[in-house]
């Protein structure tokens, strides 16, 4: 959107960013079905389909979602809010449309995130700790001499700012931590056998790593807003980025 913005595309036509979204929910299903075949053990064929076709139907649902809610932004939208507490949405009549447009965030925030995230748990959690992490011991002690040095090719630090980012402004920070701990469990289980990560799994594991301190900043530099944390209650406190960029951004410009 940097690129090619949204106001030059026609706002009842598929932008620039939708494509690339449509794009994802295709291409993302595709890469994990081949993730999957890799992996040294892996779920029923028939429960990996039905996770496959859960996530594609969550997805496409979140790209609806996500779709409206960036042109809802021209128009004065404020992402930090509720629906209910929009200046815009209160200003709608008959009071009834109020409702649709809830069920639409509910549609994207609410039921997308969770179908995409339950099966990201099975479909790409499992794969990651499996594939990665067996593989990569069984090559590194097999095959090749651990070599860290070649991870700097790599960019670990820019890898790790793309994960902080699609942890928070995703939502699935449970699906991260998840993983990560699966990861640290599989590595002290694998160590005390003798066996090391090459730079693979060392590229992965410090990655990881580096999106929690980076995720760990941002929450506690948030710690503290009160409007972001209305938006966002509950125990597990991850404010997106977008409601950052409209509540303490966009209104300076």
């Amino acid at each position: 959107q940097i690129v090619l913005p949204l106001e030059w595309f026609p706002l009842n036509k598929p932008s620039a960013g939708d494509y690339f979204h449509m794009a994802y929910n295709i291409i993302t299903p595709f890469l994990l079905l081949k993730l999957i075949e890799r992996s040294p053990k892996t779920l029923p064929h028939s429960a990996v389909y039905l996770c496959i076709i859960t996530f594609v139907m969550g997805a496409s649902i979140h790209l609806v979602g996500d779709s409206i809610n960036h042109r809802l932004i021209l128009s004065g939208y404020q992402l930090h809010l509720s629906v209910r507490d929009n200046p815009i949405i209160k200003s709608l009549k008959p009071e009834s449309l109020i409702d649709s447009f809830e069920l639409l965030y509910y549609y994207d925030e609410n039921l997308g995130h969770s179908m995409c995230l339950q099966n990201w748990v099975l479909d790409f959690g499992r794969p990651i700790v499996m594939y990665y992490f067996h593989l990569t011991y069984t090559v590194c002690i097999n095959r090749f001499t651990p070599n860290p040095e070649t991870l700097y090719e790599y960019s670990v630090q820019k890898v790790a700012v793309n994960y902080r980012y699609l942890v928070t402004e995703g939502q699935i920070f449970i699906l991260y931590i998840f993983t990560f701990f699966a990861m640290m469990a599989t590595v002290m289980h694998q160590k005390r056998k003798g066996f090391v990560l090459d730079s693979n799994g060392l590229f992965l594991f410090y990655s990881f790593s580096i999106t929690l301190a980076l995720v760990a900043v941002w929450v506690a530099c948030l710690w503290s807003d009160q409007t972001l944390r209305k938006k966002y209650p509950g125990v597990i406190y991850v404010p997106e980025p977008w409601a950052f960029y409209t509540l303490h951004i966009q209104g300076q410009h």
